[in-house]
């Protein structure tokens, strides 16, 4: 009598559905195209503006037929739209509803969470604090993660609360990490900036100075420049295209830190920021 066959390993079986023992290739084809529609896409997204499909064809080593077919599939669900006076393509809506589920879900603030407690509990032992996850939205700083000592804390930072970035130091972290052009764009004049108690930058010099300062030191402060008695410092996480993803933040009122803890405080952000960024697979600093 023959043996059995052993039973494959994990590492055996083939991927995707079987047909008599033979992978799907229309699985494989299928699996094809989504790599490709989604190559399409982070192409795009590193283009300064919308792209010939014979640009894209060609940077990406796709045939023509193939391009202009996964665009048009693409266009119909809203991910790429085509700019017919000036033949080519953009980034459609759906990549910022996809991006916005991302920035309020995944995986910031599942992997931030974790160490905001153990960021609290440090700097409780300093002062009571509120910590904090934010990412910039537009000119905004949104918040999308808080934990708070037991020692009561109020403030205005509260998941889903947005505040002018230029006057946060969660969002000027990230401002300090973003490229100088991108920084003008968002702040061309001064019309772009809010006042909220006197206090922070009202100018695209102002702000240019101060980006400078923090980004030498490596994290970011602001005193009473939101709310009148709190202060916050901040430093930002970076992902894996070495670009700022979040901040990592503490508020706490203004008199009970001295120059000394705030510089205490800064550190344990910065430690977090740094772990936060290598779970979002950020590069390793030189």
């Amino acid at each position: 009598m023959r043996p059995c066959n052993p039973l494959p390993s994990h590492g055996d079986i083939p991927r995707g559905p079987l047909v008599s023992g033979i992978p799907d290739r229309r699985a494989m084809s299928d699996a094809t195209a989504a790599v490709r529609a989604m190559s399409l896409l982070r192409e795009l997204a590193r283009a300064a503006g919308p792209l010939p499909a014979a640009t894209l064809s060609s940077r990406l080593g796709m045939p023509r037929s193939s391009t202009y077919h996964l665009l048009s599939a693409m266009e119909s669900e809203g991910f790429v739209v085509h700019y017919p006076e000036e033949g080519r393509w953009g980034l459609g809506v759906s990549v910022f509803e996809v991006g916005a589920a991302y920035t309020r879900h995944e995986p910031l603030e599942h992997l931030g969470r974790p160490l905001l407690r153990a960021l609290t509990h440090k700097a409780a032992a300093i002062a009571p604090v509120i910590a904090h996850l934010g990412v910039l939205h537009g000119r905004e700083t949104m918040y999308i993660a808080r934990e708070t000592t037991t020692a009561p804390v109020t403030a205005v930072v509260d998941v889903g609360v947005r505040l002018p970035a230029s006057l946060t130091a969660s969002g000027r972290c990230m401002l300090a990490e973003l490229p100088p052009s991108q920084v003008r764009a968002l702040f061309p004049d001064r019309h772009a900036f809010v006042d909220r108690t006197g206090r922070g930058p009202t100018s695209p010099t102002a702000l240019r100075r101060l980006l400078a300062a923090e980004r030498e030191q490596g994290w970011s402060f602001e005193e009473e420049h939101v709310v009148e008695g709190y202060a916050s410092v901040a430093c930002a996480a970076r992902d894996r295209s070495g670009r700022p993803a979040a901040s990592v933040g503490l508020t706490f009122r203004t008199d009970r830190v001295t120059l000394s803890n705030r510089q205490r405080m800064a550190r344990l952000c910065a430690d977090v920021a740094r772990e936060l960024g290598r779970r979002l697979g950020a590069p390793r600093a030189a």
